[in-house]
Parts: C-alpha cells; structure tokens; sequence
C-alpha cells in the first residue's frame, strides 16, 4: 500500500472506532430521515449516513481536503427477527468491531463469540476496491447479516 492508503485505512478505523462502535454524538441528519455521524483528524473529514433500524441501508465517505475519496455503501437486515433483537444486533456488532479496530483494520475477515452469539466478517480486497459480508449466528443459526462494497473514488 501506498503511504496515503496507509494513511487513509488509518483513518477509516480511527473514524469508525470513534462514531457508531464508540457511541459518537448524530450529527444533524443531511436528509430527511437519515441517522448520521461525523469525525474528523486534520485534512480527513469522516461521515456515515443510514436508513431504518432493524433493517437498515447507509453509506460512508472520506473526504481528504474536502474532495471525496473513499466511500462504502452497506445494507443490513435481521434474519430472524424472533430469535434477537435489533438492539441486541447492534450490541453485538459493537463488541466484535471494537476488537477488530483494536487491531488497526477493518477489512481482512475477523469472528468473534461472546454467549451464544458469533460475529463473522469476510471480504476481498483492500481499502482501493472490496466488497464482503458481515453475520452474527445464535446458537449456529444465522439471525442477522450485512453486505458492503467500497474503495476510492477517483
């Protein structure tokens, strides 16, 4: 990877750590009914906004000096809606991509169970061009999972 790349996935993880994983304060919502959330370190400027709750649709995109240079579009949705719960969903996910930052990535495939919950995460690619899957299995059934696609815009 190029040094701006390196500097680039660096940031996505500082940005992703600090909003929806580290409970980072909205911002005011850019379209009607749209969650959103905001960080940023120097020429970076980080911003997530989605759609829905239980089943939910967002994107994310990195400016660098104001232009946009990255961005990741996501969908998810909940499988069994019997079996857990959107708050316990986000619970999860918030838990497993806290030690996945830790690591200083967010790409590269990842699990983590905690109870009767694992969280998996598989993509191809890199942070130019990727596209993966994120689930969570209850008690070995799939109840929850999430598609996304991203790289640098040119």
């Amino acid at each position: 990877m190029t040094k701006m790349t390196v500097q680039l996935n660096n940031f996505i993880v500082r940005a992703k750590a600090a909003t929806y994983v580290g409970g980072g304060e909205a911002s005011a919502s850019c379209r009607p009914g749209s969650h959103d959330l905001q960080f940023r370190a120097g020429a970076f400027h980080y911003w997530d906004s989605y759609f829905g709750g239980a089943d939910f649709i967002g994107e994310e995109v990195v400016y660098f000096e104001d232009k946009p240079i990255w961005a990741m579009n996501y969908y998810g949705r909940l499988l069994e809606p019997d079996r857990i719960t959107a708050e316990e969903t986000g619970q999860m996910i918030k838990k497993s991509l806290a030690r996945l930052y830790q690591q200083n990535r967010f790409l590269g495939g990842f699990e983590y169970t905690d109870g009767r919950d694992t969280y998996h995460d598989n993509n191809e690619g890199d942070v130019t061009s990727f596209t993966g899957k994120e689930w969570i299995d209850r008690d070995g059934v799939r109840v929850y999972e999430l598609v996304y696609h991203g790289g640098l815009i040119k």
